[in-house]
């Protein structure tokens, strides 16, 4: 079972997930992202994704994730991540999507980081990144 709380948590709209992120249940999590850009008219927002109890995501569950950022990003916003399961930010590290989308350890360092923040808060400050839609 998967289901998503919205909260607003001053700068940025906190989208919590609960449960398995795949192919029968990203369609919710792209519906509510699409609803919080639609809000914000489309310009500068920050979505965090608060990845705390979710218990599995698989390939889809990340295709998700590139379609907010790109969709974000189009318009100015930005996607972070916070307490993503080690086997997704793994997936993240190992294809270097954590590059462009910030993946971080908590909510407090989610919401703290700063504009731009992308890349893991593991160590280090990681270059920019983009990714570009190819259908």
């Amino acid at each position: 079972m998967f289901s998503i709380e919205v909260r607003s948590t001053a700068p940025a709209s906190v989208l919590v997930v609960r449960g398995e992120l795949d192919f029968d249940s990203v369609v919710q999590l792209d519906e509510a992202a699409a609803r919080l850009l639609d809000e914000a008219d489309g310009q500068g927002a920050l979505v965090v994704v608060d990845c705390t109890a979710l218990d599995f995501c698989d390939s889809s569950g990340i295709g998700c994730f590139v379609r907010i950022y790109q969709r974000l990003a189009a318009h100015g916003g930005e996607l972070r991540l916070a307490a993503v399961p080690a086997t997704v930010a793994r997936a993240f590290s190992l294809t270097g999507l954590d590059q462009a989308i910030g993946v971080h350890g908590t909510m407090e360092a989610a919401l703290a980081s700063g504009s731009g923040g992308h890349g893991s808060d593991s160590g280090g400050s990681a270059p920019s990144a983009s990714l570009s839609a190819e259908r």
